[in-house]
C-alpha cells in the first residue's frame, strides 16, 4: 500500500540573489513524502517480532512457575521463591531498560535493536540448560536485561510513519505481541504435556527474537530523526531516499537533489531532563501511568492463568490426563481476545483519541477482573471464560495505546530516554506483581487490590495531553500553546 508522493518537474531551487539556498523542509514532511509501504513494513517485521519475543518471555512464566514450583519443589509458605522466578526478569528488564533507553538517544536506534535482540535470543535458549534455581534467576534477569531495550524498536517503527496514520499503523506492532500471547499456550501444550519437557519449551520460545535480530540486521537503517538530531542530516536524507525508493517511489522526485532538511533543535537526553520543569509533570504522569498498567495488564495474565490451573482443585472442566494441570484450552481462548482488543484499538485511537481510550478500558478492565476474581471459585468454567476474555480485550486496547501515547508525546532528542524511564516504571509493576498474584493471597483480595489499581491508572491516563492529529514530536509546544490562551481567556474573564 503505497501513498506516491510527486513534486512538479518546475521545482527549482530558491534562490536569494545570486546564492542557491535549496528547499528546506523538516523531518514530519520528509517522513509524510516517503509514504508508507514496503519500506515501513519491513521495520514492522523487525520491531514486531522484538515485541512479540517481550510478550513470549514474559507469557511463558504463568507456566514455567506453576511448573517448576511442582518438579523443583519451590513451594513455600509466602510463594517468594516461585514470584522470584517472574520478578528477576522484571529486575533485569528495570535496570535494562534505564541503560538501552539512554544509548537508544546517545549512540542511535539501531545498535540497541540490534543489542537487545541478540541478547533476548542468546539467554532465552540460555534458560533451557538452567541446572538450579540460581543459575536460573540469573538467566532470565539477563533476559529482562534485553528485554529492557523494546522501547526502541517502538521507537524506530513511530518514528518512519506519516503523521495521518501514524496512530493506526503503530498498532500494527501490537498483532505480533498477540500472537506471541496466543502462541504460548500452544507451545506450552505441545512441549509440556506431549513432550513432557520445559526446556524444550522455554527453547522454543526463543525463536522469534532470533528471527527479529537477523531482520533488523538486514532492513532497519538508523532513525532520520534521531540522525537529525545529532546534525547528521546528510546521512538521514539518504535513508529517506533509499525507503523512498524501497516504497516505490522515485527518490530524485520525492527529494530533489536542491532538497536540505531543516536543523532540529538538540536537546539533553538525560534522565535528570526528564525532572526539569518543562517535563517533570509529564513524566511523572507517565510513569504512574506505566507502573498501573504493567501492575494490571501482567497481574490479570497470570490470575487467569492461576484461575484456570487445574492441579489447584478448582471444578472447571478437565479433559483429564494433564501432565502438570493447566486448561489450555481456557487460557488459549483468553489469548485469542487480544486480537479483537488490536482491532478495536486501531478503529477507536483515530477516531475518539488516545486518552478516552484509555480511561473507559482501563476502567473496565478493572471491573471485568475484579468479578473474575469474586467467581474464580464458585461459577461454571464458561463463565468465567467469558470474563476472562473481556478482561484481556479491555486490557489489550488500553495498554496498545499507552504506548502510542507516550511515543508520540516525547520530542525527539528524548524519546526513548523518556520512553524507556516510563517502561522501567512499567518494569518495577512487573517487578511487584507477582508477589501478590503467586503468592498466598485470596481472590477476593487480589480482586479488590486489581481494580483499585485500574481505577488509579485510569486517573493518571486522564492526564496525559491528547495527541491524536498532532505531529510527533510536537505535542507539548501544542499543549503549551492551548494552555497559555486557556490562560489569557482565563484572565480576560477575570
Amino acid at each position: 500500500m503505497n501513498q506516491n508522493y510527486t513534486v512538479s518537474n518546475e521545482i527549482s531551487p530558491i534562490n536569494n540573489g545570486n546564492n542557491s539556498i535549496g528547499e528546506i523542509i523538516s523531518i514530519n514532511e520528509a517522513i509524510d513524502r516517503i509514504g508508507f509501504g514496503k519500506f515501513q513494513y519491513r521495520v514492522l517485521i523487525a520491531a514486531g517480532t522484538c515485541f512479540m519475543a517481550d510478550s513470549i518471555e514474559i507469557m511463558l512464566l504463568s507456566f514455567l512457575i506453576l511448573v517448576l514450583k511442582e518438579e523443583w519443589n519451590l513451594d513455600d509458605n509466602n510463594g517468594a521463591k516461585v514470584a522470584s522466578i517472574a520478578s528477576a526478569m522484571f529486575a533485569g528488564a528495570t535496570i535494562g531498560t534505564l541503560v538501552f533507553g539512554r544509548l537508544g538517544d546517545v549512540v542511535g536506534r539501531k545498535p540497541v535493536l540490534s543489542c537487545c535482540s541478540l541478547m533476548i535470543s542468546v539467554f532465552g535458549l540460555g534458560t533451557a540448560f538452567c541446572q538450579g534455581y540460581t543459575s536460573l534467576l540469573l538467566v532470565r534477569f539477563m533476559v529482562g536485561f534485553g528485554i529492557g531495550g523494546l522501547t526502541v524498536p517502538f521507537d524506530v517503527l513511530s518514528e518512519f510513519l506519516p503523521t495521518n496514520s501514524r496512530g493506526k499503523y503503530l498498532l500494527l506492532i501490537e498483532y505480533f505481541w498477540t500472537a506471541g500471547s496466543m502462541s504460548v499456550p500452544i507451545i506450552a501444550y505441545l512441549t509440556l504435556e506431549l513432550l513432557n519437557s520445559w526446556r524444550v519449551f522455554v527453547a522454543v520460545c526463543s525463536i522469534p527474537c532470533i528471527v527479529s535480530f537477523v531482520v533488523s540486521q538486514m532492513y532497519v537503517p538508523e532513525s532520520p530523526r534521531w540522525l537529525i538530531s545529532r546534525g547528521r542530516n546528510t546521512e538521514a536524507l539518504a535513508i529517506l531516499r533509499a525507503a523512498a525508493a524501497v516504497n516505490g517511489n522515485d527518490p530524485e522526485i520525492v527529494f530533489p537533489p536542491w532538497c536540505i532538511l531543516k536543523d532540529e533543535q538538540e536537546e539533553s537526553s538525560s534522565f535528570l531532563e526528564l525532572l526539569k520543569p518543562k517535563w517533570r509533570s509529564l513524566t511523572l504522569t507517565l510513569w504512574a501511568t506505566w507502573f498501573g498498567f504493567a501492575f494490571c495488564y501482567y497481574g490479570a495474565v497470570m490470575t487467569i492463568t492461576k484461575i484456570f490451573d487445574n492441579s489447584n482443585g478448582d471444578d472447571a472442566d478437565d479433559d483429564g490426563g494433564d501432565t502438570f494441570g493447566f486448561d489450555y484450552l481456557a487460557i488459549f481462548i483468553s489469548s485469542t481476545s487480544e486480537l479483537v482488543g488490536t482491532a478495536l484499538a486501531i478503529a477507536l485511537v483515530d477516531r475518539i483519541g488516545r486518552i478516552p481510550t484509555q480511561v473507559c478500558c482501563y476502567s473496565i478492565g478493572g471491573i471485568s477482573i475484579f468479578f473474575l476474581c469474586l467467581l474464580a471459585d464458585t461459577s461454571q468454567r464458561m463463565i468465567l471464560v467469558t470474563i476472562a476474555f473481556i478482561v484481556r480485550v479491555n486490557e489489550m486496547i488500553a495498554t496498545c495505546v499507552t504506548w502510542i501515547s507516550t511515543s508520540e508525546v516525547l520530542s525527539t532528542e528524548i524519546r526513548t530516554t523518556g520512553h524507556s524511564a516510563s517502561n522501567a516504571m512499567a518494569r518495577i509493576g512487573g517487578f511487584v506483581c507477582p508477589y501478590l498474584v503467586a503468592g498466598n493471597v485470596s481472590f477476593r483480595d487480589l480482586g479488590i487490590v486489581m481494580i483499585l489499581i485500574h481505577f488509579g491508572v485510569a486517573f493518571c491516563a486522564s492526564r496525559l495531553p491528547e495527541t491524536k492529529g498532532v505531529e510527533l514530536g510536537k505535542v507539548m509546544d501544542s499543549k503549551n500553546r492551548n494552555d497559555a490562551v486557556g490562560g489569557a481567556e482565563r484572565c480576560s474573564l477575570d
